[in-house]
């Protein structure tokens, strides 16, 4: 991936997937709004909506199980795990994303590749 490769943001690429992570899907939702041209920025930032927003919706189903009393503390072993998942996997599609790497995920990454591409 080229540094001098820009998007239609004005960013390079690697930057711009990069970026599409920092906040979950928050910004992938923006970066794929606001990206028009460059296919590598469109796809992360669609991998991070997909990855990022099933990993909120976990949460909040784990957050509610939670609640009930007596086997409320497995959900709350539960959720750490899953954030602690989500957190080496928001440092590992940084990192791939800043260096040029098309990474994709098992799901997410096929999901992210068919939705990505601009119509």
């Amino acid at each position: 991936m080229s540094e001098d490769n820009k998007s239609s943001t004005g960013l390079a690429s690697n930057i711009g997937g990069l970026l599409s992570y920092v906040l979950g899907w928050i910004t992938g939702l923006i970066f794929f709004l606001i990206e028009e041209k460059d296919q590598f920025i469109r796809f992360h930032a669609m991998q991070s909506i997909i990855f990022f927003g099933a990993i909120t919706v976990i949460q909040i189903v784990l957050g509610l199980f939670q609640l009930i009393p007596g086997i409320g503390v497995l959900f709350t072993v539960l959720m750490s795990l899953v954030g602690l998942f989500a957190f080496v996997m928001w440092i590992v599609l940084m990192v791939k994303a800043y260096q040029g790497v098309l990474y994709r995920l098992p799901v997410a990454g096929e999901l992210a590749e068919r939705y990505s591409l601009k119509r």
